[in-house]
């Protein structure tokens, strides 16, 4: 056991001490759900992950909510035994804002804190809870509960020996999406961003979207959110059902004074064919459909067909640029001066940068495509040390863009999206079977 002040943690390594489920807001049920977070005040012990938010997902290696679990607004650190001013980095999970938590295996800082950093990851209100229109109460509480955590940090941190004057905040997925709402709102120094979504959610579709949503308890409310994406057949939500997210213009671009890294896998969309998560698409008809669903330009269409040998393939790579590659190359040339890499090591898709990043290899195969190998190793070695140099300094290391794996060149598809818009703020009218009927504005 290490104690920190008022906090008793766990000795993970002969150098690093973790402090799991530090409460930072109240629980954000009974008369304040649906409200901005509270701050709460915690002591004491500080040894087990705190309950994840409400969410029908059930991930490998993590806990599963359970309704009833009601603190779930917790934050997790991970700090060198010795020594003060470290860099602190603070970690914002993926999971299409909807699922996923800060105890997942994947987001264990240890080998960060080795590396001498401070490393805090949180949970925050997710789906109906943390993004729905509620009416009377205030939007995107999910990102309300980050800006919490990151107060927190900040007033706390120099406890565990972090500097608060030194804070990158990170995520991928849904979770770099939230970290550039945070960098633009918050003082932070640093950000990176992976994966980054390119869609916001306008205000009319959050409102349609909780005209299909039982508010009336957290239980009713994600199965009612389940029941709506399984629904979803027509349109774009009927290839990738994404129904939450920050209900904004458009996504933020970090002030120039912040410095930023953003990276995206070459193939990202692989992830979600290969979970069966994502409609396929496998004749030419399908595939045209698919481009008019999605109001994609007819030369970007084209395009793609002719780079790729099959329908199916042309699909799956224009998806992961259309949503994540481009978004993230744009955001990175828009900031100026921020640094760019693209995780090129096969399978290369969505999320298997994660393990890499965070020197979490062990347990990682499914995620990463395989066993990891020496060279595998090499290759975290070196991504866990471009992270910690960046939240260090500023500079990961290299100029231009990095590629972490083989280099490929991606000119030909990139050229395809000159002057086309990608993704943006989200306003399909929510499309479904019969299977829900619109539920009475309330």
């Amino acid at each position: 056991m290490s104690t920190r002040g008022r906090f008793r943690g766990l000795a993970v390594d002969p150098a690093v001490d973790a402090f799991l489920g530090i409460r930072y807001a109240e629980p954000p049920f009974g008369p304040r759900r649906f409200a901005a977070p509270v701050r709460a005040e915690h002591s004491g012990d500080c040894r087990e992950f705190g309950p994840i938010p409400p969410q029908s997902a059930e991930l490998p290696g993590a806990p599963v909510w359970r309704p009833g679990d009601e603190d779930v607004l917790t934050l997790n650190v991970w700090a060198p035994r010795h020594g003060d001013g470290h860099p602190v980095l603070l970690y914002l999970h993926g999971g299409a804002y909807t699922f996923g938590s800060s105890a997942q295996p994947d987001y264990d800082g240890t080998a960060l804190a080795r590396a001498g950093l401070v490393v805090v990851t949180c949970n925050y209100r997710l789906g109906f809870e943390g993004f729905g229109h509620v009416e009377g109460h205030p939007a995107n509480r999910g990102l309300l509960d980050q800006r919490a955590a990151f107060d927190w940090v900040r007033d706390e941190i120099a406890a565990f020996g972090g500097d608060p004057d030194n804070v990158t905040v990170a995520g991928q997925s849904a979770g770099a999406g939230s970290a550039l709402f945070l960098a633009a709102d918050a003082p932070v120094r640093r950000v990176i961003a992976h994966s980054v979504p390119g869609r916001c959610h306008t205000e009319d579709f959050a409102r349609r979207v909780a005209e299909w949503i039982d508010p009336t308890t957290p239980e009713s409310a994600v199965a009612s959110a389940d029941a709506l994406i399984a629904a979803q057949e027509c349109g774009p939500l009927g290839y990738d059902p994404v129904v939450f997210g920050p209900v904004a213009d458009r996504l933020p671009v970090p002030p120039p004074h912040v410095d930023a890294l953003f990276c995206h896998t070459t193939s990202e969309y692989r992830l979600f064919e290969r979970v069966g998560a994502l409609a396929p698409v496998r004749t030419d008809d399908e595939y045209a459909r698919f481009g008019r669903a999605h109001g994609l330009p007819t030369h970007v269409l084209d395009g793609y067909r002719a780079l790729f040998t099959s329908v199916a393939d042309a699909y799956v790579e224009l998806m992961g640029d259309n949503v994540f590659s481009e978004p993230t190359t744009r955001l990175a040339e828009a900031h100026g001066r921020a640094h760019l890499a693209r995780f090129t090591r096969a399978p290369g898709w969505h999320t298997a940068d994660v393990p890499f990043s965070f020197g979490n290899l062990t347990g990682a195969d499914f995620l990463i495509g395989g066993p990891p190998g020496p060279a595998d190793h090499e290759l975290s070695a070196r991504m866990l040390r471009a992270w910690a140099d960046f939240c260090r300094t500023g500079d990961p290391g290299w100029t231009g863009v990095r590629h972490w794996g083989p280099e490929v060149d991606l000119s030909a598809r990139r050229a395809l999206w000159r002057g086309v818009d990608v993704e943006g703020p989200v306003d399909h009218p929510v499309t479904g079977t019969g299977v829900l009927p619109p539920r009475p504005r309330r």
